[in-house]
């Protein structure tokens, strides 16, 4: 097996990361090369390659090119997330946000949330706490569909297990560990309830067509994911957004995102620490 790093040429650079937009629509620019370069050397080395040419290949051709690609993408991304993260902007949806859909929705006693890439679940299963501990026993009366999606299997699998370590849980209230997990061991298991609250589905955000088989959503959250992408993008992505939005829902982004006025189909409300946005009239 190889263990020298292997260097990345500026084609093999230009290559690699055309191949990672086409099929994720994340953006490395020039200046990130040394991250591909250091995240897949060690991968080069697994699979006995010596050159990035000959990885291209195997990404490229053959019967395993999406499973080598997911494999990729799982490397080169980083997926940081926890329960009840960035916990003043959860307070505008449960406090704000959430008694207001509710009370529009009291005729059809139907919600319908969206965590777009949601990674290992953390963000749809806080939504699903925070649904399931507002309409306490109401929730019976309730059809709440929470939809967590991601484009990694990984991270979509680990989910699905609704098992987490202390890490995961680090920013988790604890009135709500001891209401919502069971420790065993290392790990913190999440309330049966609360899981059953929650589906996962694979999904790329390039998709447009896949999303509007989801039908319309309540509120979509998508919290620094949009980073990554460059303005076309994400464009194409407010758009998608747009499209699956009812017409007095909500979108939630990262704190550390914008949405410039007058670029898209939305507005922000005027609250803060919410980065909160709606339709345009």
């Amino acid at each position: 097996m190889t263990t020298t790093m292997v260097s990345m040429s500026d084609k093999q650079f230009n290559d690699l990361r055309k191949i990672i937009y086409e099929r994720s629509g994340i953006h490395f620019p020039d200046t990130k090369k040394y991250v591909l370069e250091s995240r897949l050397g060690h991968r080069l080395g697994e699979l006995e390659m010596e050159t990035y040419d000959d990885y291209l290949a195997f990404l490229t051709m053959g019967p395993y090119q999406m499973d080598e690609f997911q494999e990729m993408f799982n490397r080169i991304t980083i997926n940081e997330t926890s329960f009840f993260r960035n916990e003043p902007q959860l307070d505008v949806f449960e406090k704000k946000i959430l008694p207001e859909l509710l009370e529009a929705r009291k005729g059809t006693k139907r919600l319908r949330l969206w965590s777009a890439a949601c990674s290992t679940g953390e963000e749809p299963y806080t939504l699903a706490i925070q649904v399931h501990r507002t309409l306490g026993v109401r929730l019976a009366d309730w059809r709440i569909e929470i939809l967590g999606t991601d484009i990694s299997e990984k991270v979509l699998d680990q989910a699905q297990t609704g098992k987490y370590t202390d890490y995961a849980v680090r920013s988790t209230p604890p009135v709500v560990k001891q209401r919502y997990f069971r420790q065993d061991g290392p790990y913190w298991n999440l309330d049966s309830t609360v899981r059953s609250m929650v589906h996962f589905e694979l999904h790329n955000l390039k998709d447009r067509m896949a999303a509007r088989r989801f039908g319309a959503f309540d509120l979509i959250m998508c919290r620094n994911v949009m980073i990554y992408f460059d303005d076309t993008m994400k464009a194409q992505v407010l758009t998608t957004f747009a499209d699956q939005l009812a017409p007095d829902g909500s979108l939630f982004i990262g704190h550390s995102e914008t949405i410039r006025p007058g670029t898209t189909p939305f507005t922000s409300m005027p609250i803060s620490h919410a980065f909160c946005y709606r339709k345009s009239a």
